[in-house]
């Protein structure tokens, strides 16, 4: 097949190698009551013009909305379809949508900047404004056209205005399905506009099911510990067991509980193993925020103070590995960057 011109689509940071992408999963563990809700809405034949999917990395949302998206497409807002919003993979939606070519789906991501062939660091306002045109088109033979923003929190500013104006005049026939990490960083108003629908965590129970599938080769002592350290995120599980992602995610997890005496020369020597690792940067710091994040939110379950500390330095983090990603700066001073900022949280907060 003939490699196609490059475009948003095209461009798949969320493919894990050896794993089907999203778009070409059938599969969704763990997420039966959300699924529930959304079926409702859809065989009611009133579904919101927007849902708001949310939830840790990994854990599935894409693999929801691509399935909103193959049911709409296949059988339009109605009961015509399986209670479970299910479509066979021989049907011509499921075909197009697995292919990335369905006339009625738009998938908006972070794209690569035209002049120096780079992944941007944000989803820019000009994609986010293809929506306008995208929905203003002729619905397909299904009369419904649906658009994947994955993820909001790559907005910039801009973008998310100019999302604020598409579903503040929604049109018909059409759903957005907005996917978020973190939800709290979106304008209230986008979040208002969009009915929302959480997506947990996937149970242990789960993720012995999953991974038992998805890596018959590892024993089951193995897929325990990839389950521990994932947190309930299978996308984090199995990027985990490929390559140095085990190794990744133990020296995050090393770097939060020793920042507040960090070992300089140590953390420098694995800077060093960091920038021989494809994507390594990307990959631990990705470790690092999820870590941290399952930290926060275990100690927000706790009743513990000073929350407000460390979804400050959580935010920080976020932006410069992003910032690191995106202008390939030196592995080294971000990552002694980031033990002087979990460092400061520790002294301002406590141990997370």
């Amino acid at each position: 097949m003939a490699r196609k011109p490059k475009s948003t689509e095209n461009i798949e940071l969320d493919r894990i190698e050896g794993v089907d992408h999203p778009r070409q999963t059938t599969r969704l563990t763990g997420h039966d009551g959300a699924l529930a809700i959304v079926a409702r809405a859809l065989h009611n034949g009133k579904p919101p013009a927007a849902w708001l999917i949310c939830g840790p990395p990994g854990v599935g949302k894409a693999t929801m909305a691509y399935r909103i998206a193959r049911y709409l497409l296949a059988y339009g807002a109605g009961n015509k379809g399986p209670a479970d919003l299910s479509v066979p993979a021989n049907d011509p939606a499921s075909i197009q949508v697995a292919a990335g070519s369905h006339p009625g789906l738009l998938v908006l991501k972070r794209s690569t900047d035209p002049d120096s062939g780079k992944m941007m660091s944000v989803l820019s306002v000009g994609e986010v404004r293809r929506l306008a045109a995208f929905f203003g088109m002729t619905s397909g033979a299904g009369g419904w056209r649906v658009a994947i923003v994955d993820t909001a929190d790559d907005m910039n500013d801009s973008a998310a205005n100019a999302l604020l104006k598409l579903l503040e005049e929604p049109p018909s026939r059409a759903m957005l399905l907005v996917l978020s990490n973190t939800p709290g960083r979106l304008l209230p108003t986008i979040r208002s506009r969009c009915q929302r629908l959480n997506l947990r965590p996937l149970s242990d129970g789960d993720m012995t099911i999953e991974l038992a599938r998805l890596l018959p080769e590892l024993d089951a002592d193995e897929r325990a510990a990839l389950a521990r350290l994932a947190g309930g995120s299978l996308g984090a599980a199995l990027r985990l067991a490929g390559g140095e992602g085990l190794t990744l995610a133990q020296e995050a997890d090393r770097l939060i509980d020793q920042a507040a005496r960090p070992d300089i020369p140590a953390l420098f020597a694995f800077a060093e193993k960091t920038a021989r690792i494809a994507d390594g940067l990307d990959m631990f710091g990705g470790f690092l925020t999820q870590s941290l994040a399952e930290r926060i939110r275990a100690r927000a379950l706790g009743g513990q103070a000073r929350l407000d500390v460390w979804v400050g330095a959580l935010e920080r983090l976020g932006k410069s590995f992003s910032r690191s990603d995106a202008l390939h700066l030196d592995p080294r001073q971000t990552l002694l960057s980031a033990a002087r900022e979990l460092g400061s949280a520790i002294r301002r907060a406590g141990v997370v």
